[in-house]
């Protein structure tokens, strides 16, 4: 039977971006031993609720850097001095509705990408629908859904359910053990409690997930930092692999 997991979690939180590398080598190792349940927490009604529009965006890119700095991940914080988002609940809405048709852990992924790499402006209908697309969603049955009241109540459950526990973004509740914030990846691992399976090779990673970072080959492919760099820069040199530029890092696909 498989354990479950619930995944407190919010597009747009900078820790949970960098929690991704753990993400994926608990999807790798424990594979359908896992049951994936992604509960939205609702990390901003209102970035700039209080009209301090500019002081706030100001701290949001500090922070983001901070965080890049832990976590090694990604990111460019331009996104609030080029098109800053209003809100994260509509992005938190819309992987509800991708939820209604498929596993929601590809389009929740490229929300990320698009927020943290690509300083897309996600949160408005049709961005989040072009976003569905490349997913390869349902966009009819994707844009019915989010505009549906029975998401706007889904998504409000999940915000009531993460209140109920005062839990922090990012947790991910394994079986009944919560795992709080950004941890070491064996603490995530230890709450399993099962056999874990190989490290995959960096191509077959690539593959399988469609775009990595280094962050994330290397803790998936279980490699050091200096090797996992080496590996997809020779599987460049050899055409199998590309890097997609990031402010402060690179992304990888396979050729």
């Amino acid at each position: 039977m498989a354990v479950e997991v619930r995944y407190y979690t919010d597009p747009a939180c900078p820790w949970s971006w960098s929690l991704e590398p753990t993400i994926r080598r608990l999807m790798v190792e424990f594979g359908d031993g896992l049951s994936w349940t992604y509960v939205m927490g609702g990390l901003a009604r209102n970035f700039a609720e209080n009209g301090d529009k500019q002081g706030v965006y100001s701290r949001l890119i500090s922070h983001w850097l901070d965080v890049a700095d832990v976590g090694g991940m990604p990111l460019d914080p331009r996104l609030w001095t080029e098109g800053p988002i209003t809100s994260s609940y509509p992005a938190c809405m819309a992987v509800k509705a991708a939820a209604e048709q498929a596993d929601p852990y590809r389009y929740l992924r490229s929300l990320r990408e698009g927020l943290f790499c690509f300083r897309r402006k996600l949160d408005t209908t049709e961005a989040l629908v072009e976003a569905a697309r490349g997913a390869g969603l349902n966009v009819e049955r994707f844009r019915v859904d989010l505009a549906s009241n029975a998401i706007v109540e889904a998504f409000g459950n999940d915000i009531e359910e993460r209140r109920s526990h005062e839990f922090e973004l990012p947790t991910l509740v394994i079986g009944q053990k919560p795992v709080a914030g950004f941890q070491p990846y064996e603490a995530y691992r230890d709450a399993v409690g099962a056999a874990a399976a190989p490290p995959p090779d960096v191509l077959s990673a690539l593959r399988r997930f469609g775009r990595m970072a280094t962050r994330e080959v290397e803790q998936v492919c279980d490699l050091p930092g200096p090797r996992a760099s080496a590996e997809l820069w020779r599987l460049a040199l050899e055409w199998k692999a590309k890097p997609v530029r990031v402010l402060t890092g690179e992304l990888w696909e396979p050729a």
